[in-house]
């Protein structure tokens, strides 16, 4: 037996050998890529790096969650979409997580014609591309809507038409503070309840109506402040004026039809794995909870959907990440997310490479935050090793 060359084996040196060489044939190859790409960007006379984001972008942007202006940098526009797209996966996410666990409940209901519904529902928009029925979305909200001075007017205040829904705009006045924070108040009163009341019932037996209790917590906190404050909010009231409204908040049909597209879209994919969680908890969990006499509502929260978290939660995993990925879609309909005003910047400036490589890091950094919280909320839930 030989005796092993600095404590290493031939076969290690052997190994360690040829992960250096494929290493180094992968930064040459970076390399000559990187070279031969800054020689083009100088032939054709485009400069290199972020020192564009501080100019003036003057562009408009329809759709802001934050004051802007064509004035500010492209910076501040490339972070405005950037918070578009936030908003857009994180309430898509929450809408398709609710619709898909009602679709998914009721694609197992004992009722024939729900049943049946369902399964037209998800076997419909799964076999549609997302794109298309972006276009269908959005072309409703725009044909089936009046003009802005035949506007449907549904409650005081409100008004819709093909130019978006117009709706009041609270403004905080003295004393509004004291209302969110007796919210928060609230809030805490109500985990704190519900901590108790598990414990009670863990050592007593005892059931406390810890929802309720919660409930009343949150409402009348808030209720009590914003009484004794005397209503600290005014409103601002959308007016037509023109040929437009002015005033109030509006939602674009742009934003509308994205919302519709993607949670009708994901809740489909999300429906179809509560249905197969639901379907993976053991026929004896059901038996037993019908022997103690649960009401069928109450077996499904209590005992069927807190098995079937560790079926489900994996495969949503995957739909929540190709939600945030699905958004870029926004560009075909106007919608002015990260994708669509990066793409206006590339049309200014040149500056593709910089602007992809934004895209790409921002996109995967959404994912990778999802991906880890639901992998930690996974191994919550599984039975393994309790």
């Amino acid at each position: 037996m030989k005796q092993p060359l600095f404590f290493l084996s031939k076969d290690t040196i052997t190994t360690l050998l040829l992960q250096g060489l494929v290493i180094g044939i992968i930064f040459y190859a970076a390399h000559g890529l990187l070279n031969t790409t800054q020689e083009n960007l100088e032939a054709r006379n485009i400069a290199s790096g972020f020192g564009f984001m501080s100019l003036e972008s003057g562009m408009p942007i329809s759709n802001s969650l934050l004051p802007y202006s064509p004035a500010d940098s492209y910076g501040y526009a490339f972070f405005i979409g950037t918070l578009n797209t936030l908003f857009v996966a994180v309430l898509g996410i929450i809408l398709s997580t609710i619709l898909g666990i009602v679709v998914g409940v009721a694609r197992v209901s004992s009722n024939w014609l729900i049943a049946k519904l369902a399964e037209i529902y998800v076997e419909i928009l799964r076999n549609i591309p997302l794109l298309l029925t972006l276009f269908f979305t959005y072309s409703i909200a725009l044909a089936a809507l009046p003009i802005p001075r035949k506007s449907l007017i549904p409650f005081e205040g409100f008004f819709l038409n093909n130019r978006g829904i117009y709706f009041p705009r609270p403004i905080p006045e003295s004393g509004f503070l004291l209302v969110c924070l007796a919210l928060v108040a609230g809030i805490i009163a109500a985990i704190l309840i519900q901590r108790f009341a598990t414990r009670t019932h863990r050592e007593t037996g005892r059931i406390i109506p810890s929802f309720t209790l919660g409930v009343i917590a949150i409402i009348s906190l808030p209720t009590i402040a914003w009484w004794l404050t005397g209503g600290p909010i005014s409103w601002e009231h959308a007016a037509l004026k023109g040929f437009n409204f002015t005033g109030g908040l509006v939602i674009r049909p742009e934003f509308s039809a994205l919302m519709t597209g993607l949670v009708l879209y994901t809740a489909a994919f999300i429906g179809e794995n509560v249905r197969s969680g639901i379907q993976s908890v053991a026929i004896g969990q059901l038996n037993s909870s019908r022997a103690l006499g649960l009401p069928p509502g109450l077996t499904m929260r209590k005992v069927v959907l807190p098995q079937a978290l560790r079926v489900i939660i994996p495969a949503t995993t995957n739909d929540y990440t190709s939600l945030v990925k699905n958004s870029s879609l926004a560009v075909a309909i106007g919608y002015p997310d990260m994708v669509s005003i990066g793409g206006t910047i590339i049309g200014q400036n040149d500056q593709a490479i910089e602007v992809i490589a934004v895209w790409m890091a921002v996109y995967m950094t959404i994912n990778l935050v999802i991906s880890m919280f639901m992998n930690w909320l996974n191994a919550k839930v599984q039975l393994i090793g309790r």
